[in-house]
């Protein structure tokens, strides 16, 4: 389909269907996951649940990471189609599960479920880019994905609340199921054109892999729960994170851990990024509320306001295409990163007017724009068809704990320093991660450039190394 008319955007007639299947299927997993967050409250009190409050959000990030790992193993082996499929049927499974909860027990499980199929129908649909879309479209069709998360954004805590208020919190996971099966069936036709590619059965079950992954994901569990283990929590912490880091260096290609030049730096930034905007970002409408007066609605326009920066920034820099090099757009995005957090620390730590952190947050989510996006297109460009789905599922692993992690530290310094200057301290800490970011930028690039194939022989070096760990 590629090589037929390699000039047709993504709204062009072979990927039209496809675009907005996609972008329709990130779309709802973007509301479901902001949804979920606006109603948790209501339906902990209501189930009587407030024990497993924090599982019901930890639980599917840990989930999903086991998701992701089998999803990009079963895509490099069959390609995507089947891995699609079976991550959406997941994916609805466990909003009917989590939809029809009597209990908080049974919610959680359905909030396992649904992380399991989010995280693999994540990689997926990455796979599902390599293989229809041209690489010079692949910077537009990342900021289509960037720009389905503006309306979640701006309309996803409010419709929730107003659901919960006026039926019931079970159709913020019901609803949801009317309208994955729809832009499923939108993608069918896009899979089906694949369907005579040949298997690359070449590739191995990835069983150690998915094993490591499992590690991984109750790492992250006792991570984020650590902080609620009076006295013993930062043991907890210190013993969960070295697990993680273990964990974790099987999946992503070998170097990472280490910011070797290239695909490994490419997949380390993502999860630097990620760690750094995130672990800032839940803290920010916090410090409004509790230091400034504001009240919640107010305080969370400024997410809103940087929502709107990251799909503006996507925009642009997907129109920009080749004339934008990689390399620059990522540094300059996470230096705009850099400064936003900077911002929120100077306010914090020398009681400066709101507006510093709120403009501040709003240049944040314009360089997550243009990292983000770049990140993934020089991931997919430095694979081969063997290991997108290797590399796919790194990059978001690397996303997914690196928020993880940070926020399980952001949440152990809060509480450490509850008694001093507890905002200072979190934003300090994202401060010094981004300033991390920035450093990391200046290696994404090899030193020495050479073909896709290459570069992926040295990444999916962890493959040997994971069958001995396996």
């Amino acid at each position: 389909m590629t090589s037929e008319t390699p000039t047709a955007g993504i709204l062009g007639r072979p990927y039209l269907l496809a675009t907005i299947g996609a972008c329709a299927l990130v779309f709802l997993g973007a509301f479901e996951s902001l949804a979920v967050t606006t109603i948790m409250p209501l339906v902990s009190r209501e189930l009587d649940g407030a024990n497993l409050y924090a599982l019901a959000f930890a639980g599917p990030l840990a989930t999903g990471v086991m998701g992701m790992v089998a999803a990009g193993n079963w895509s490099d082996r069959r390609g995507p189609a089947a891995p699609l499929y079976a991550s959406v049927a997941l994916f609805v499974a466990g909003l009917l599960v989590a939809g029809t909860a009597g209990t908080m027990e049974m919610l959680v499980a359905g909030r396992l479920v649904q992380g399991l199929g989010g995280g693999a129908m994540t990689v997926a649909l990455y796979v599902l880019v390599a293989r229809i879309y041209p690489p010079e479209l692949h910077p537009k069709i990342f900021a289509a994905f960037a720009a389905s998360w503006v309306v979640p954004s701006l309309i996803g805590p409010f419709a929730a609340g107003v659901v919960a208020q006026l039926i019931s919190w079970h159709w913020v996971f019901l609803g949801v199921v009317g309208l994955v099966v729809p832009a499923l069936l939108m993608v069918v036709p896009a899979v089906r054109g694949m369907a005579s590619e040949a298997a690359v059965e070449t590739v191995p079950w990835a069983f150690g892999r998915m094993g490591w992954a499992a590690l991984a994901a109750l790492a992250v569990l006792g991570l984020n729960l650590s902080a609620e283990v009076p006295g013993a929590g930062g043991v907890i912490a210190a013993v969960a994170l070295a697990i993680a880091l273990l964990a974790v260096r099987p999946l992503v290609p070998r170097g990472t851990l280490t910011a070797r030049r290239g695909l490994p730096s490419v997949i380390l930034a993502r999860g630097i990024a990620s760690a750094a905007f995130f672990g800032a970002e839940v803290y920010l409408p916090y410090l409004l509320t509790e230091r400034y007066g504001f009240t919640p609605t107010f305080a969370g326009l400024t997410l809103t306001g940087a929502a709107l920066t990251w799909a503006g920034a996507s925009a642009v820099q997907g129109r920009l295409g080749a004339r934008l090099a990689d390399q620059l757009a990522v540094k300059i995005g996470s230096t705009l990163v850099l400064v936003a957090v900077a911002s929120a620390l100077a306010t914090a730590a020398l009681d400066l007017p709101a507006a510093v952190a709120i403009g501040g947050w709003i240049l944040a989510g314009g360089g997550m724009g243009l990292v983000y996006p770049r990140l993934s297109v020089m991931t997919l460009a430095l694979s081969a068809p063997e290991n997108q789905g290797f590399n796919s599922a790194a990059m978001s692993i690397s996303d997914s704990l690196g928020g993880a992690l940070s926020l399980a530290a952001t949440g152990l310094v809060f509480a450490a320093f509850t008694t001093t200057s507890p905002f200072a301290a979190v934003f300090a800490l994202t401060a010094v991660i981004a300033a991390a970011g920035v450093v990391i930028a200046r290696r994404i690039v090899p030193a020495a450039r050479t073909a896709p194939v290459a570069n992926d022989a040295e990444a999916n070096d962890a493959e040997p190394e994971l069958s001995r760990h396996g």
